[in-house]
């Protein structure tokens, strides 16, 4: 019998998915997942990820059966699984969604397109986000992202509507070390998968939390019911962009017509995270025009500046939280519990890594993407050159750890919920906690050196240090002739009236809430 093979990647709804409805518009379909042991095995994989997918799979099962369909899990190679599929029983379409993700799954797509072509299949792939595929300039981005976002959602399959196919085969879901999972560790706090939970975390910021989203997604403290929270959903595709932009938008509307101070504060909240929602696609973009950029340095002016003075003792401490500098190990310790922490904290953690301790950016990003659990390639990846300085276009952002405290934890509330052995240690000591004189730390009982570690290197001298070889580098003039290229490529087109926009405000700060979605 002739039938479409629906397969499912990072797009787990059945709401605004044009694949489901091609397949189901030309007759029956196979609603596939493939689960992956390679791409598990890659490492910037993790037990999080892992558990996450298990609950958006669910999720997306009890959807498609309310529209007839049963999802099929095959364990496997895709071009494996696929090439087993259609010897058992024959098909003639493949339907998808395009996909933006590591190398791995790069490299997977180029399989399977060989495969079809091999096999006479066709293969329909259609974009989500607004990433453009083979994007000729970036000049006509802009335009072409509005343009997805503006086009009305998609709906579901009716209940009960399709015509379901089934696999000739059943495959069960495996345990993690099955397929390459070394790692252990599912942070007891973190968000749990699926597009319902979605659904109320999106209710609930466009209902309510929005309203603190100006001003308290800096803060660790407030930022984890100031910002959206949405980005994990966004990742697995278990809410689609352009369904949350409308929705965002339709609330705005509504908002418009209330006169009162509250509504006046969630509007002007909910604008603000749409410039981000623009950023999010901007940086993914990056990612699809130049995939390099996720294993070498985007400005290839800078290969060899970090590379080859690694220091292991400066990673393990950092991935251990043991830096010695209260408001990093705090946030280590969030991200452990949690599997997420607000962008600010973010950069200042990659900017930390880059500069005082002098570490390259690849390792500390596949580190950094086992850590968070709304871990996006195209994002992740262009965010940690920039802020490790390698992009080449970017101004060098550097975080000082112990400003970033007293800025956005002046109470010590944060660092003391998630570092138990400084609750003891006095507020005038608190972020810098190595300067206490011997008879304070006795008295609080705390020993630096024993109870809390002391800073790997001295903060100011090893920043200045880091500071002076990068701006060295800058100015040569070979690097900075390379730049133009660069923007050409990847700089965004909005830039001139997002200045206007924000004169007054430091250049960085639309780029700086790109994550706080």
């Amino acid at each position: 019998m002739a039938y479409t093979v629906v397969w499912f990647k990072r797009d787990l709804r059945v709401q605004d998915h044009a694949p489901l409805l091609d397949a189901a518009a030309h007759g029956s379909v196979l609603c596939l997942y493939v689960l992956e042991p390679s791409l598990w095995a890659q490492p910037d994989s993790a037990l999080r990820h892992f558990q996450f997918l298990r609950e958006s799979l669910r999720d997306l099962a009890q959807q498609l059966r309310t529209c007839g369909a049963p999802l099929q899990l095959a364990v496997g190679e895709a071009p494996e699984v696929l090439a087993r599929l259609h010897a058992l029983r024959p098909f003639a379409r493949l339907v998808s969604h395009e996909e933006t993700g590591n190398g791995a799954t790069y490299t997977r797509d180029l399989a399977v397109a060989r495969w079809c072509i091999r096999q006479g299949v066709e293969w329909r792939e259609w974009p989500q986000h607004g990433v453009v595929r083979r994007l000729r300039s970036r000049d006509r981005w802009h335009g072409l992202w509005q343009a997805h976002m503006q086009a009305p959602c998609l709906p579901a399959p009716p209940p009960a509507s399709l015509q379901s196919v089934s696999l000739p085969w059943r495959d069960a879901w495996p345990a993690p070390e099955v397929v390459g999972l070394a790692d252990r560790h599912d942070p007891p706090l973190r968000q749990r998968g699926g597009r319902a939970p979605g659904m109320r975390v999106l209710h609930d910021f466009l209902e309510a939390r929005g309203a603190s989203y100006r001003g308290g997604i800096s803060s660790p403290l407030t930022a984890p019911d100031a910002c959206s929270r949405l980005s994990p959903y966004l990742a697995s595709g278990s809410l689609g962009m352009r369904e949350v932009v409308q929705a965002t938008q339709r609330q705005q509307r509504l908002l418009k017509a209330m006169d009162d101070p509250q509504a006046r504060r969630l509007r002007q909240g909910l604008t603000a995270f749409m410039s981000r929602m623009h950023w999010h696609c901007h940086f993914i973009q990056k990612l699809e025009s130049e995939p390099e950029l996720e294993w070498r340095n985007l400005h290839r002016g800078y290969d060899g500046l970090r590379e080859d003075e690694w220091n292991p003792a400066h990673f393990e401490a950092l991935q251990a939280g043991q830096t010695g500098w209260p408001m990093v190990d705090a946030c280590v310790a969030m991200l452990r519990e949690t599997g997420w922490i607000n962008f600010r904290m973010r950069a200042m953690l990659v900017s930390v890594a880059a500069y005082p301790l002098w570490l390259h950016w690849r390792p500390v990003g596949l580190w950094l993407a086992r850590q968070f659990l709304d871990y996006e390639p195209g994002i992740h990846w262009s965010q940690m050159q920039m802020q490790a300085g390698t992009t080449g276009i970017n101004a060098t952002r550097v975080y000082n750890p112990v400003k970033q405290a007293q800025d956005h934890d002046p109470r010590g509330l944060f660092v003391r919920r998630w570092l138990p052995a400084l609750r003891r240690v006095p507020d005038a000591w608190l972020f810098e906690p190595w300067r206490m004189p011997s008879d304070v730390q006795a008295r609080c009982g705390v020993n630096v050196g024993q109870d809390i570690p002391a800073p790997l290197v001295d903060l100011t001298s090893a920043t200045k240090a880091a500071k002076a070889r990068m701006h060295a580098l800058r100015a040569q003039e070979t690097v900075r002739a390379a730049k133009a290229a660069i923007v050409e490529k990847h700089g965004s087109r909005r830039g001139a009236r997002l200045r206007i926009q924000t004169k007054r405000r430091k250049a960085s700060a639309p780029l700086q809430g790109c994550l706080d979605l």
